[in-house]
């Protein structure tokens, strides 16, 4: 019986410890030891700043985890999303998916202060979104995994590419499964990375034609819930409003958990993007279903599939450099 009752015990810690991968990008490997040496506080800082940023503010959560994200579309996870427009460099803040709506360079800004002063020009600044997007979703409840690291920060931007490569809210199930599969990921990744909606808001301007106007009829999505459009046109009228928030996942707005899942098969996904995984693909729709069912293995996917996503494209080796300031590049 104690042996039957160690066995149990050494599952359930396993489920909770973070899971660990390492991968080998162009010009070398990415692996949560890279600052161990270097910058041995790194990943501690981080977390600090994070901590603070989140418990001042829930939403802050799923801010930070939405620009590691935005940053990965677009020329892979280098922190060009991060800079500002300055000389020939036109930022990203300004495309469609992030004008309005991208949130948290504060923060990220704190932390890199943080980091230059215990160890200066070490920790890149992709590398800080990684780590913020993880730790972000551990305080939200979510799962907990270590970090690949060794990505270095580009010195360009890419105003077209934040444009046309991150999905839309608006975009079919077909056209988001291709943004995804260029970056080399899977529908199993996109079924799971989705989940990141149990967290977060959205504006009534993402989701709007859905209520009024889904296929240029004048009517609305028939695969929205009636009862649930109602609710949302209380706050989100035909014109006007465009920036009133709705929480993504009404049902525990700043818990990770699978109720995001749950919505959808209750037909109560808010974004298009959303719904459209639970109506368009019968392989799409089983795996909503099983994450529905079981958080744990929405909690496994998830982590391996931002490891998988965190691998995208990074600069590494003598490509990049490592910023001093995450919003500019370094003088040459």
């Amino acid at each position: 019986m104690a042996q039957s009752t160690s066995f149990f015990v050494l599952v359930a810690l396993l489920a909770f410890a973070p899971i660990c991968f390492s991968f080998k990008s162009n010009n070398g490997y990415l692996y949560p030891q890279y600052y161990y040496k270097s910058c041995p506080k790194a990943q501690e800082i981080v977390k600090s700043v994070v901590a603070k940023a989140v418990a001042k503010e829930a939403r802050m959560a799923a801010s930070l985890l939405r620009l590691h994200f935005h940053d990965c579309f677009v020329k892979g996870c280098d922190a060009s999303l991060l800079l500002d427009s300055r000389g020939s460099i036109v930022t990203e803040k300004r495309s469609n998916p992030n004008r309005n709506s991208a949130r948290g360079f504060d923060v990220i800004d704190e932390i890199k202060s943080a980091l230059e002063k215990e160890c200066p020009q070490t920790v890149s600044c992709a590398d800080i979104l990684a780590l913020a997007a993880r730790d972000s979703t551990v305080l939200a409840g979510g799962p907990n995994w270590e970090v690949p690291l060794g990505r270095r920060d580009s010195r360009s931007a890419s105003l077209s590419g934040s444009n046309n490569d991150i999905p839309a809210p608006n975009n079919t199930f077909n056209t988001i499964l291709t943004k995804f599969k260029r970056q080399g990921l899977d529908l199993v990744d996109l079924v799971a990375l989705s989940g990141s909606h149990t967290i977060g808001n959205s504006r009534c301007t993402s989701f709007r034609q859905r209520l009024y106007n889904q296929s240029g009829n004048s009517q609305p999505d028939s695969t929205l819930d009636e009862s649930y459009a109602g609710q949302l046109r209380n706050r989100c009228p035909r014109s006007g409003g465009d920036q009133n928030l709705f929480s993504l996942d009404f049902v525990s707005p700043t818990k990770f958990d699978n109720s995001y899942f749950k919505n959808l098969l209750a037909s109560k996904g808010l974004l298009n993007s959303d719904q459209v995984l639970a109506t368009k693909s019968q392989a799409s729709l089983a795996l909503v279903k099983r994450y529905a069912e079981n958080n744990a293995l929405f909690f496994e996917q998830f982590a391996k599939s931002m490891v998988k996503m965190g691998n995208i494209s990074p600069s590494t080796g003598s490509r990049g450099e490592i910023r001093k300031n995450c919003r500019r590049i370094n003088s040459s």
